[in-house]
């Protein structure tokens, strides 16, 4: 019972820990030294696929390693890979499925939840350059209203 506690624990502890890793990314390495790809979502997507889609290969890489290690003996690296894999697959439907409608998903836009983070998303991409952009997380958002006041402040000369 103790390990399957621990196993629950982790998993839950890399789904989580995801938020800080996602914001961090986005915030320090996307609309930092790798905005060359990142740009391309900041503007029309043309065709299927974008530039910026190559971070959901890059961010894969520790979940498979980690799920692979885990099939292979180590079951905390499973707990820790699965988290990490289900925190992508939750962003990946709330990204590209409600916020940019690349493909229908199964949630409400108008659920009050989801509606949220769409609005701060939005928020973000109001700002189509690497500097002034807000709102740069995915589950834990700040409320519109600041988000608006942080993104005029920014315009301001």
């Amino acid at each position: 019972m103790g390990d399957l506690l621990l196993w629950v624990m982790l998993f839950v502890l890399a789904f989580a820990g995801m938020e800080f890793v996602a914001w961090f990314t986005h915030r320090y390495i996307m609309h930092g030294f790798l905005w060359c790809w990142h740009r391309s979502h900041h503007s029309e997507r043309h065709g299927l696929f974008e530039l910026n889609d190559l971070f959901a290969v890059f961010f894969a890489l520790p979940s498979v390693v980690l799920i692979y290690n885990g099939l292979n003996g180590h079951a905390f690296q499973l707990a820790l890979g699965l988290g990490i894999a289900a925190y992508g697959l939750v962003y990946f439907m709330f990204h590209d499925g409600l916020v940019h409608r690349r493909f229908p998903v199964p949630f409400s836009r108008r659920q009050h939840f989801w509606k949220k983070r769409i609005q701060a998303h939005r928020m973000h991409h109001a700002v189509e350059t690497k500097e002034g952009a807000v709102s740069f997380g995915f589950l834990i958002t700040k409320p519109v209203e600041r988000l608006k006041r942080e993104l005029a402040t920014r315009r301001r000369p």
